[in-house]
């Protein structure tokens, strides 16, 4: 358990009150809060579990398999014996397959052991990702746990307008840090060697 899972487990009660009075009361028009929504499109408690929902240590844990198998293609592909004192056109054949084998397992950017290793590093790179996602979060939501517009919310008796001013505050500023973090995934995946050629073994 990480600091965002504590933190989350605390500030339960003011990301149920933020929800509540967004769908409910609403927010006030114009507030940034709207572009925020529709950034992320969940409410800023739901999106605060979905973060929490991240969990690296299950990515990272793959790592070693992949790096691995990668090692092990290219060790087959050194593995393959040439043609050796062969002659003539079985042995010009052998030695084209032998190639194209090796050149498909372990040869460039496009062979398997590159794939793995790609993978590898895109897995290294989600990681790091959902660590820091957490920690921002984590961040974000200590600081508006304790904000006035928390108490707004969840001590006394506030006027609906007030209510859905806090609501709205506290949910842009958490939905913000989200899509942020949200938008540097995206990055990552679209700059991903891994995912621009599919893996076919």
């Amino acid at each position: 358990m990480d600091r965002l899972d504590q933190l989350l487990d605390a500030a339960a009660p003011l990301l149920n009150r933020v929800d509540e009075v967004l769908a409910t009361i609403g927010a006030p028009e114009g507030h940034d809060v709207w572009a925020e929504l529709r950034r992320v499109r969940l409410l800023p408690g739901d999106a605060a579990r979905a973060v929490a929902a991240l969990h690296p240590a299950s990515i990272l844990d793959a790592v070693p398999e992949l790096r691995a198998d990668a090692r092990a293609y290219a060790d087959l592909a050194d593995a393959l014996p040439p043609a050796g004192s062969w002659s003539g056109e079985a042995a010009e054949a052998y030695e084209a397959a032998r190639r194209r084998a090796a050149e498909h397992l372990n040869g460039g950017p496009d062979s398997l052991g590159s794939r793995m290793e790609a993978t590898a590093d895109l897995a290294d790179d989600l990681t790091d990702w959902m660590i820091r996602t957490r920690d921002d979060l984590a961040v974000t939501l200590a600081e508006a746990s304790l904000s006035t517009e928390a108490i707004t919310l969840t001590g006394g008796d506030h006027p609906p307008d007030t209510q859905a001013t806090a609501a709205a505050t506290l949910g842009a500023v958490l939905l913000r840090t989200i899509a942020d973090s949200y938008d540097r995934a995206e990055g990552l995946l679209d700059g991903s060697t891994a995912l621009q050629t599919p893996l076919l073994v």
